[in-house]
């Protein structure tokens, strides 16, 4: 088998964003459309937390710290770590909060009857509070985190997906799923995409360190700079999962895009920096991902030659059951024939989560083929190898053997 307040957008925003809905300008490390064979994906972290919206946290480069024990009232739905990366917040959308590591329990909206779910947290400067807020833009405040309005008493044209805070935490500004901007305490205003038609939703923001600019980012990767936030360049047209923030360097002279598999882009000054550890909640939304959710739940069962499960797997058997039983899609069942007919090829620089990633003696031979893996991203695989069924780096064992593209299904 195998081995609070609505703006509008003035000139300068409008131009701002504009230069961010043009073409993708390619910054240093992102994935080319046209990969060299026994290439990676690039740009790729190496430093975060996945976690599921069922609450399953994997760790990638990171130390796991827990996670919730049975099934969950609510799906989680955000997820933070502390300013030191030693612990962090679970989030559910019934604003149910789970602490672990460093961080500490101040409250939650768990025995409250929200008006909409929770969609997003910040902490405080001090990680001693943090806000919650709901789709409507409603704010719940707790620890010593102040409240300093929201939006719940507004109609609002598109619901809130985010927020971001000032550094001195006396502020906070709300972004809506069309880049509507509102903001508080002592945020400021300094345009949105609200009078923009948008190709596909904003997602995030992220504030600049001295809080007189900030970036918003949509699904596609595409970026609306405003303020004093410089444009370094977009991930629209290049990212193969949905995006789900944008992160700035310390100094705001750049910014990493990240995608919900943890694959991430650097722009400006990020493409020489070490991206800080984040914390990633991996929704299942294509077929991929949901084949990648499957193989997550296996993560641990024996290796067993043959093994279709699901006592255990081994390596063709485990891909075949999660692309069968989390996407209802099958194909042949060794690993050679499936790198022969699985789907159609993918460049390895273009990999999605659920893609089809294998070794062989020969990269001109598909018959030489003989181990498989599910790719995750961030430069991680699900494979069942050694006893079990593991999370692995997809370079563990070199690059000799990779074969020269993965199959998508």
């Amino acid at each position: 088998m195998d081995r609070g307040r609505i703006r509008w957008v003035g000139l300068a925003a409008v131009a701002a964003a504009t230069l961010a809905l043009g073409p993708a300008i390619w910054g240093t490390g992102t994935a080319g459309a046209a990969a060299a064979p026994h290439t990676l994906p690039s740009a790729v972290s190496d430093n975060f937390w996945l976690v599921t919206p069922a609450g399953s946290v994997e760790p990638y480069g990171v130390p796991s710290f827990g996670a919730p024990s049975g099934p969950l009232n609510r799906p989680i739905v955000t997820a933070v770590p502390d300013h030191a990366r030693a612990g962090y917040w679970l989030v559910a959308s019934d604003g149910g909060v789970f602490s672990y590591g460093d961080t500490h329990f101040y409250g939650s909206t768990g025995n409250i009857a929200l008006n909409k779910p929770i969609v997003g947290m910040a902490q405080t400067p001090d990680d001693k509070g943090y806000w919650m807020v709901a789709s409507d833009g409603g704010i719940f405040s707790y620890g010593d985190a102040s409240f300093f309005g929201s939006t719940g008493a507004i109609t609002l044209n598109r619901p809130i997906v985010g927020m971001a805070t000032t550094g001195d935490g006396k502020g906070y500004w709300l972004v809506a799923s069309d880049g509507g901007v509102f903001t508080f305490g002592d945020a400021r205003f300094y345009g949105s995409t609200g009078a923009i038609t948008l190709n596909l939703p904003i997602v995030g923001m992220a504030a600049t360190s001295d809080g007189k600019g900030y970036w918003l980012v949509a699904s596609d990767g595409g970026v609306f700079a405003f303020g004093d936030a410089r444009f370094y360049g977009s991930a629209a047209g290049t990212a193969t999962e949905p995006v789900q923030r944008i992160v700035s360097t310390g100094q705001s002279d750049g910014y990493w895009i990240l995608q919900q598999n943890g694959t991430a882009q650097a722009f400006g000054s990020a493409a020489a920096q070490s991206m800080p550890a984040q914390a990633l909640v991996f929704q299942p939304i294509t077929p991929g991902d949901k084949a990648v959710t499957f193989a997550f739940q296996q993560l641990g069962k024996p290796y067993i030659w043959g093994g279709n499960g699901p006592v255990g797997y081994d390596c063709s058997g485990l891909t075949l059951a999660s692309w069968t039983h989390g996407a209802g899609v099958t194909f042949a069942r060794v690993a050679n024939d499936q790198f022969h007919t699985a789907g159609t090829p993918v460049a390895m620089g273009q990999l999605a989560a659920g893609d089809l990633v294998f070794w062989g003696t020969n990269a001109a031979d598909w018959t030489t083929v003989y181990h498989t893996a599910l790719y995750v991203g961030g430069n991680r695989i699900v494979e069942s190898t050694g006893d079990q069924v593991q999370l692995n780096t997809l370079d563990q064992w070199g690059m000799t053997d990779i074969m020269p593209n993965g199959r998508h299904p």
